[in-house]
């Protein structure tokens, strides 16, 4: 019997889970800083193909490819555009041998992230180059049999539109999460509800949107609410960073413990999440209790921001959707019209 496709599961199933972090799981392997994760693919198939089984094993229903940076400007900082597709076809194989020996339906994301560079016209990337950059990736990712592209950690709109219109052309099911991580805003200052907009305005409908990494598990289920409360038609994506980060002996550490990511998943599902998982610091261990936590749990009323800082910490204050220097800038031209 065959598996149901990427988008007849989201439809059906009250949840998905999305496995967790792959960066700061490398590093845990051995992955030296300033190392390509994606050149691994060749080199380290073995540590690929076990984080891939132990997500599995601790209850993903969807993995995500090897190629955060599997794009050629990316690639170029190691001297390896020309590997695009050598790259991302042998990532998009490893996760592929993983999802389809679990033994219940796995779906593989090809995870495409910025090309790094800056879109015209605030910055020198055409819009043209954009798109043909991501086109180069998906077509490969693709090739290499996964169920659908995943666009993540976008900032800027100007890259959205290009990525979702480069990954479009492979004909495949697209999510796409940006990342919230100034003050409740993208880098660029877009905010969740003017990313939902965004969204929505695609010549190419994702078949979900949503939110990854961040700042802490916190801010994401209050960007996750911002994103439901404008898009309440939308299946939207939480995958947030497990706690914050904090630099302590050399080394960056999350404050997340396994019991607060499987607080974080109840509370995301009641916020709108469909697509729930984990980002930088989310190890296996830490993805076995949301998949406990989530088994079994019917999902309950929407979470006020209290409670999210009651049980997850603080969120800031733009995060909360209080703009204070708009609010300022308001009243002074109140008083100026008086």
């Amino acid at each position: 019997m065959t598996n149901p496709s990427f988008t007849e599961a989201l439809a059906s199933r009250p949840w998905l889970l999305a496995d967790g972090a792959t960066g700061t799981n490398y590093f845990k392997m051995g992955l030296e800083s300033g190392d390509a994760p994606e050149l691994w693919n060749f080199s380290h198939t073995d540590r690929v193909r076990r984080l891939h089984r132990e997500f599995i094993q601790a209850g993903a229903d969807i993995i995500l490819t090897n190629t955060f940076g599997g794009n050629r400007h990316r690639l170029k900082l190691h001297n390896d555009q020309d590997k695009v597709r050598e790259v991302n076809m042998a990532a998009a194989a490893l996760a592929r041998a993983e999802a389809d020996a679990a033994g219940r339906p796995v779906y593989v994301g090809g995870s495409m992230g910025p090309t790094g560079e800056i879109f015209m016209p605030v910055g020198t990337m055409p819009h043209e180059e954009g798109v043909s950059a991501f086109e180069e990736q998906a077509m490969a990712l693709k090739e290499g049999g996964v169920d659908v592209l995943w666009i993540e950690t976008m900032s800027s709109e100007e890259e959205l539109r290009a990525a979702v219109e480069g990954a479009a052309k492979a004909g495949l099911p697209i999510v796409t999460t940006m990342s919230f991580d100034t003050n409740g805003r993208t880098m660029m200052g877009i905010t969740p509800k003017a990313f939902a907009a965004l969204a929505a305005s695609l010549s190419t409908q994702p078949a979900a949107i949503g939110a990854n990494c961040g700042v802490g598990a916190s801010e994401l289920v209050a960007t996750v609410l911002g994103i439901t409360e404008a898009r309440p038609d939308a299946a939207v994506v939480a995958k947030g960073n497990c706690g914050v980060p904090q630099y302590r002996d050399g080394h960056i550490h999350y404050t997340g413990t396994p019991d607060l990511m499987a607080d974080y998943a109840r509370i995301a599902l009641d916020s709108g999440a469909k697509i729930i998982g984990g980002c930088c610091g989310t190890s296996p261990e830490h993805l076995a209790a949301m998949r406990k936590s989530l088994e079994g749990y019917t999902k309950g009323t929407r979470p006020s921001i209290e409670l999210v800082e009651q049980r997850l910490g603080p969120v800031s204050v733009l995060a909360k959707g209080i703009d204070t220097a708009a609010e300022g800038a308001a009243k002074r031209e109140r008083r100026r019209g008086n």
